[in-house]
């Protein structure tokens, strides 16, 4: 038996070859009423995802689509829902075996690594510390006056040849890393604009795992640790930030300032330090009564050293 479809518009069709049918079988009435015969029915084909979808979509075009609506909303000042679209594309961007970890996956695997490289550290400095004293033993019962074998080959300067490079944790591979920094980075912009300033570094950190390279990450990582007054860290990220891309103004600008803070700092610092040395002094020698007064420092200036001098 045959079944009949919803009417449509007539009008655009070849009446005069209706009746012979199409190639999909189908049979085109002159009243606007279209018969699929039975068999035909049967055949059609059900939509599914991939059929939409279709073999030359990318992996990562979902997640590209939910940036650009946080990119607008970003732009119109709506940070909060410019963070929730950010955190959907995120986690939209596939991840797994034979893809690459997610960001929190691998700010876990960074963590375990210097944890481990700490311990390592401090086992080395123990046995470092041990093979010193035990070297000052030796030292202290050779009664000839002697140096020792090791004082012989180089003592502490071949120590501090011989210690081992810190090593740094490289982080494996994604197929769509690059892609994720930026949607990381992104995230990060929005969190300085809600004031979760520690989240912010955290989304830069994961940036610069997904794409070591990315300038922005950079930036937006250096302000959110000057906020946190960490101006020493917010100059390393700038400086690193105008090295990859030394055209850039804001990364060259920033350093400039950056530079000039860290200098005030270390400044006030070395004042603040001198200062109490200075009263430290004073303490030990008032009991012979004495004080730093009593002494005077002229720098040489072409060898950068002091000459001490005292006065009654």
């Amino acid at each position: 038996m045959s079944a009949k479809t919803n009417q449509f518009d007539s009008e655009g069709f070849d009446l005069g070859a209706s009746s012979e049918g199409g190639d999909d079988g189908a049979i085109y009435e002159i009243g606007g009423g279209v018969t699929i015969p039975d068999n035909q029915q049967q055949q059609q084909p059900t939509e599914t995802k991939e059929s939409i979808i279709g073999s030359s979509s990318h992996p990562t075009d979902e997640s590209e689509r939910l940036k650009a609506i946080g990119n607008d909303h970003f732009k119109r000042g709506n940070h909060l829902d410019a963070y929730d679209y950010y955190t959907d594309a995120i986690e939209a961007c596939p991840s797994g075996e034979g893809i690459g970890p997610t960001g929190e996956e691998l700010l876990r695997m960074r963590d375990e690594f210097d944890e481990a490289n700490r311990e390592r550290m401090m086992e080395r400095q123990r046995k470092e510390m041990e093979r010193r004293r035990s070297r000052n033993d030796n030292g202290n019962s050779n009664d000839d006056g002697d140096a020792t074998k090791e004082e012989k080959e180089g003592g502490e300067d071949d120590d501090e040849r011989r210690r081992p490079a810190v090593p740094t944790f490289s982080p494996p591979r994604h197929l769509y890393g690059p892609k994720l920094a930026v949607y990381h980075a992104n995230r990060a912009a929005t969190l300085l604009h809600l004031g979760r300033v520690g989240e912010a570094i955290e989304d830069c950190d994961v940036s610069l795992l997904f794409n070591p390279t990315y300038v922005k990450a950079y930036l937006r990582r250096s302000t959110a640790r000057e906020r946190t007054d960490d101006t020493e860290e917010a100059l390393a990220d700038a400086k690193r930030a105008f090295e990859l891309d030394p055209s850039n103004n804001a990364a060259r600008k920033n350093v400039a300032r950056l530079q000039r803070i860290e200098n005030e700092r270390m400044e006030k610092l070395k004042e603040e330090t001198m200062g109490k040395l200075k009263d430290l002094g004073n303490s030990l020698l008032g009991n012979f009564g004495l004080s730093l007064d009593n002494f005077n420092a002229v720098q040489d200036p072409k060898t950068g050293g002091y000459s001490i001098s005292f006065n009654q």
